[in-house]
């Protein structure tokens, strides 16, 4: 594992405010408006914290969100209704399932197509959403990708395929497509002149943040670290920038954490020159979900001014987080959290456990006082994959 350290900055520059509070309540209320809505549960994991040495350990399971076994739809949903919103001129607070799925709806805008590029997660949540809204979906994932995850977007009626190049690629291709056919892009990663969606997209992430902020005040607890996850960096930049918002300079200390053949944010972080550093290539890590080479301009603009560290890990890791929270120490709850959801957990019991990681340990101001929060984004998305990491102890893609 390879780690860098950033010192706070005195006076963050970018904005956002977008991610705090009193936005996060309005996008918690259209969540809680669909009919599958229930808040997904903070597993407190005390035995684990106690093997490891530290206070207290907390897992957002995000394997119990909408039935669909990931987080993603949360954004997706939320950028796929704000859209709507616009071209129906709702304003936000009026914004919810009911109205959406209302007659009126279609009366004015007739069927819409919207168009994504996946690694499965997002894609479902698009197709999901799409389906739920009466509306259409067309999915595109990188090639490589499981076949498990294909169906399941599949089920829902969108249509979708594999294609022959990578994630970022991919993304590329569905942009053109949407431009050919006037379909509308919801994707979770911006770019020059294409922010706003994404932007929605991570306020949509937010539900999951305040519920995680809200069982935890419920607890009287707060973390002192936060380990996230990052592929294009949308989803760990919308929890670094609620927790900044909410805390200021008394926030938890956030380490973003990705696989070390797509680790793109830390190459942007490593060399710190401005510029945004990409992975080229196939990005072969049994971490699909974080198979991004490219990383968001919006992302990366919260992260580089409010995260603390950033965090490289080989496959091992999060074959190791997998394990460790599919077997849990007795009087503990179990959490199936897949490749791209356990790599902040496995990280953090080996940097814990093991004396060759004592400089991370320090680094990160990890101690028996330590309270560390992780999201599980992810159940056994790939069910058969799972299996064969967790049963067979073979991580390899």
């Amino acid at each position: 594992m390879k780690l860098i350290t950033y010192t706070r900055k005195k006076n963050p520059s970018t904005n956002i405010d977008f991610l705090g509070l009193e936005g996060a309540q309005k996008v918690h209320a259209f969540h809680k408006s669909f009919p599958q809505y229930k808040p997904t549960p903070l597993a407190v994991l005390d035995h684990l914290a106690e093997e490891l040495n530290i206070s207290k350990l907390f897992v957002k399971d995000e394997s119990y969100r909408f039935g669909l076994n990931a987080f993603k739809a949360l954004g997706g949903s939320y950028a796929i209704g704000q859209y709507l919103a616009k071209q129906l001129n709702i304003v936000p607070s009026d914004l919810t399932y009911d109205r959406l799925v209302s007659p009126e709806v279609k009366e004015k805008l007739g069927e819409l197509t919207f168009i994504t590029a996946t690694d499965g997660n997002h894609g479902r949540g698009v197709a999901w959403t799409a389906k739920q809204l009466g509306q259409k979906a067309v999915v595109y994932m990188p090639k490589g990708s499981s076949e498990e995850r294909l169906n399941h977007i599949k089920s829902l009626g969108a249509s979708a395929s594999i294609t022959d190049v990578n994630y970022d690629d991919t993304v590329r291709l569905a942009a053109e497509h949407a431009e050919q056919n006037n379909w509308i892009l919801v994707q979770d990663t911006a770019w020059k002149d294409y922010e706003e969606i994404p932007k929605n997209i991570m306020q949509g992430y937010i539900t999951m943040v305040v519920e995680a902020y809200e069982q935890l005040k419920g607890l009287d607890e707060k973390p002192t670290h936060i380990f996230i996850q990052a592929g294009v960096g949308s989803m760990a930049a919308a929890v670094q920038g609620f927790f900044a918002d909410m805390y200021g300079e008394d926030r938890p200390m956030t380490i973003v954490v990705e696989p070390d053949k797509a680790d793109c944010i830390f190459k942007t972080a490593e060399a710190s020159d401005g510029k945004l550093h990409y992975v080229k290539g196939d990005m072969d890590t049994i971490m699909a979900g974080l198979a991004c080479g490219e990383p968001s301009t919006l992302g990366w603009e919260i992260l580089k001014d409010y995260a603390d560290a950033f965090l490289s890990c080989p496959d091992n890791i999060a074959a190791q987080g997998m394990r460790i929270l599919a077997a849990p120490l007795k009087g503990d709850v179990q959490v199936t959290s897949g490749e791209s959801g356990a790599v902040g957990v496995g990280a953090v019991s080996e940097i814990l456990r093991r004396d060759q990681y004592t400089a991370l340990k320090e680094q990160l101001k990890m101690n028996e006082d330590s309270k560390i929060l992780f999201f599980s984004t992810e159940g056994d998305t790939d069910a058969a994959h799972y299996k064969k990491i967790v049963w067979d102890g073979v991580y390899s893609i």
